[in-house]
């Protein structure tokens, strides 16, 4: 993990910082290609993001180290904007929802995205990276990908038939790509040391376009214009009056809630990454917001906070956001000074690369620590996949939504009672959560607990218990004492999780071999030490 040094020199911090853009700018350029080319929109617009990313948003930034530009997780969802709604919409849904977020940032409510599943959000990252896998299969197969995952999944005995045909480039284009990831993997296990801090992204991009260059390989190239600039388009306000407001107003809402949480979810990564600044979620959701607004007047593709830049620039070294402005002021000078040398890149090797991004955003730990909480969540996680890759991403991810609400209030609800007999003794065990919602249950189970007897209830498994089960407990204690019962609580660990001064006169904390009953000091005196159970 990196270590903040607070008493870093400026001049040793910029160094760092100065450094450190540099592999993040290596990593960039690559990236914001493909993900425009994947995006079904000019490479040039993909670089325009990067660029406002850096040399804008970097300056307003609320986490320092967090990096923003285009991102691979939301390909599928720009995809299918462009596909209904031309550029001309992209830009509409784009500044609508830049606006969302600004607004959603003033309003003081980021920290909301945090609180959403991760079951859904890993379902949401594998369905778009299985979406993205399947587009680019075809780009590295020399085809154009169709519009819909399933009907890629319906097509791939063309794309097999046309990689083996011989009138077609598709086996070469195949090959680079296939170089493309084994140099990318192969660089990430044996590049040590200094190689190690070049990203193997870069290295697997040249290593592509200078292979097709020695063989004179005839393959599709970056389609770079001449000017950067001339990617800029200035939205078209005629153009927003023929459009769909129900279709734009539903993409912008998406497009919206989709960015904020891949950015916030990004930044609380970062932040553990390294001991400096901490995110200031509203600041960096406004700074987003702004970033979007612009991004979207000027005919750019949405940005994110992007956790692979983001932890690039960690692992570099960078103490700032001055590694995040100065990557941005590389790429504009990279495109502006050397467009010749990027218009040599195959687009079959950024396409793999996009591939292998596709296959990165399937989190296996992820599922397996999912799984570790139960299979229900991994029920939710397969679910919201699945309809990700069969519908479109909002069906996808309102239905893990939908699915997370229907556990959670499944759990709350759920409360298992047994009742174990002994001579002059009961045992009462309560496991899940005991909420108003079992009164009548745990009604029923107390009501059949023979008179004069003592009864134990042990609550050491219940995960949450609210008021009116304690209060129903009490009340039926007071009953049973007039038949010459007695009630015994065995709190175990719910001791820290409640407090009520009511109770704690009549509940005392049990030990582990000692059982006492609830009534046993119902007036504790000053020299009693021990502290009253919270309720």
């Amino acid at each position: 993990m990196f270590r903040w040094n607070p008493h870093v020199t400026t001049r040793e911090s910029f160094t760092k910082d100065f450094l450190a853009s540099l592999v993040v700018f290596l990593l960039a350029l690559p990236l914001c290609m493909g993900i425009a080319l994947a995006s079904g929109v000019p490479v040039e617009k993909g670089i325009l993001t990067g660029i406002v990313g850096g040399c804008i948003i970097g300056f307003i930034t609320g986490s320092p180290l967090q990096v923003s530009g285009p991102a691979a997780g939301l390909t599928v969802l720009v995809y299918e904007i462009v596909s209904n709604h031309g550029l001309a919409g992209l830009a509409v849904v784009l500044v609508s929802a830049g606006l969302l977020q600004l607004g959603m940032g003033l309003a003081r409510i980021a920290q909301i995205f945090r609180a959403v599943s991760p079951a859904v959000i890993n379902g949401m990252m594998s369905g778009i990276g299985i979406t993205l896998i399947l587009s680019q299969l075809y780009v590295v197969g020399a085809l154009h990908p169709k519009a819909h995952a399933l009907h890629n999944i319906k097509h791939l005995p063309d794309l097999i038939a046309n990689i083996f045909d011989p009138t077609t480039t598709a086996l070469e284009s195949v090959n680079i790509g296939v170089l493309t990831i084994v140099v990318l993997v192969l660089w990430k296990k044996l590049a040590h040391g200094k190689l190690a801090s070049i990203p193997g992204a870069l290295v697997a991009v040249v290593a592509a376009t200078m292979t097709t260059s020695i063989l004179h390989m005839p393959l599709k190239t970056i389609p770079l214009p001449e000017s950067i600039f001339s990617g800029i388009q200035f939205l078209d306000f005629a153009a927003v009056s023929k459009m769909d407001p129900w279709s734009i107003a539903r993409f912008s809402v998406v497009l919206a809630i989709i960015a904020s949480a891949e950015t916030l979810l990004s930044a609380a990564a970062v932040d553990k990454l390294h001991r400096g600044p901490r995110t200031k979620y509203d600041r960096e959701l406004i700074a987003q917001g702004i970033g979007n607004t612009i991004c979207g007047l000027i005919g750019a593709l949405p940005m994110t906070g992007v956790i692979a830049r983001s932890s690039v620039n960690v692992m570099s070294g960078a103490k700032t956001n001055r590694s995040t402005i100065l990557h941005g002021i590389w790429l504009l000078i990279a495109v502006v000074a050397f467009p010749g040398l990027l218009r040599m890149v195959p687009v079959t090797a950024l396409a793999a690369l996009l591939l292998f991004t596709g296959f990165k955003l399937i989190d296996f730990k992820g599922i397996r620590k999912l799984w570790d909480f139960g299979p229900r969540l991994v029920g939710v996680y397969a679910i919201t996949t699945i309809a990700i890759v069969s519908t479109d991403l909002l069906v996808g991810v309102a239905l893990g939504v939908a699915l997370s609400v229907i556990k959670l209030v499944y759990t709350m609800t759920r409360l298992n009672i047994t009742i174990d007999q002994f001579d002059n003794k009961s045992v009462l065990h309560l496991r899940g959560a005991a909420t108003f919602l079992s009164l009548p249950r745990l009604a029923d189970a107390l009501d059949a607990v023979p008179g004069n007897t003592e009864l134990h209830v042990c609550m050491d498994e219940l995960d949450y218990v609210d008021h009116a089960c304690l209060e129903l407990i009490m009340d039926w204690e007071k009953q049973h004492e007039t038949t010459g019962g007695t009630l015994v609580m065995d709190w175990g660990e719910l001791r820290a999780m409640f407090k009520s001064k009511r109770r704690s006169r009549h509940i005392r904390p049990v030990s582990a071999t000692t059982a006492v009953p609830a009534h046993a000091h119902p007036h504790s005196s000053e020299k009693d030490s021990r502290e009253p159970v919270a309720i």
